[in-house]
């Protein structure tokens, strides 16, 4: 899998794993390992999935070693602070059976980011995190942190897919050497993406399916993504988008499918920020 430069010199592979929503522990074992066997070395999980153990028993099973793998995992919210982010930090390795994990991110732009920030600027010179990052910034709250601390977030891990595409909000980041991560490529198949006809018919065109068209679409955009599933063959399926290349005539088909809307909720949603500050969960 090619791999992209983040701003500290680390190496991130451009296409990962992610593990959101699989709450039965042996099923995400056993995806964790066929992903790990399908070539995929980028594996992303969050103190809030409350699967980080399942994660870090497939890592030890897998046989891959450590430096060849590039783990991540998330703060959850009711930890981002200063002490907070230092004791959920030790919990999350814990569960993963690690000594340290390559990339550390605030889950939320909420709480004290700027506390459990310097805590994560301490836990990357201390060698307990290779490289630093959030999650659903938008660009206003990146300026904020990167204002008022030291470390320039390496990734923001946001939703791209085509009818979220993140038009003004990707440029940004890559001018201020902030890798664009991509959470939900999919949509998680809303808006009837996988029988959408336009990127029906770009994949008929290259012998792809849709789920390769969208992940080769944001491979060539210079944003890594993340790609689920629990089956071994959409796993395969998915990795394998480095055969063909769109044209920019199909970049620009796609480009026109924007809605500059998320497919789930807006982080902006005051309800919504109630919400998800009031969730607390046992990690």
């Amino acid at each position: 899998m090619q791999k992209v430069k983040l701003n500290n010199g680390i190496e991130m592979p451009l296409l990962g794993f992610g593990v959101f929503q699989m709450t039965d522990a042996a099923e995400c074992e056993r995806a964790v390992i066929d992903a790990i066997n399908s070539g995929y070395r980028l594996i992303d999980t969050a103190a809030s999935y409350q699967n980080e153990i399942q994660v870090g028993n497939a890592l030890k099973q897998s046989g891959i070693a450590r430096n060849e793998l590039f783990v991540t995992t998330k703060l959850w919210l009711q930890d981002t602070s200063y002490e907070g982010a230092k004791a959920q930090f030790e919990r999350s390795l814990n569960r993963l059976q690690l000594d340290y994990v390559d990339l550390y991110l605030i889950h939320q732009p909420y709480g004290d980011v700027h506390g459990a920030w310097r805590a994560m600027e301490e836990l990357q010179q201390a060698g307990k995190i290779r490289a630093i990052g959030v999650s659903n910034f938008h660009p206003d709250r990146l300026a904020d942190l990167i204002a008022f601390n030291n470390v320039v977030p390496a990734v923001n891990q946001v939703e791209v897919n085509p009818f979220n595409q993140q038009l003004q909000a990707v440029p940004w980041m890559q001018s201020r050497g902030i890798q664009p991560e991509a959470w939900a490529p999919f949509a998680e198949g809303k808006n009837g993406l996988f029988q959408h006809p336009v990127l029906s018919a770009i994949g008929e065109k290259y012998g792809k399916s849709v789920g390769q068209v969208v992940l080769r679409w944001i491979y060539q955009r210079g944003i890594v993504s993340l790609a689920k599933s629990v089956r071994k063959e959409r796993m395969e399926e998915n990795i394998n988008i480095l055969d063909f290349e769109l044209s920019p005539e199909d970049m620009l088909q796609i480009t026109a499918l924007d809605t500059a809307t998320s497919a789930f909720f807006s982080h902006r949603d005051p309800a919504m920020v109630e919400w998800l500050t009031g969730r607390k969960l046992d990690v």
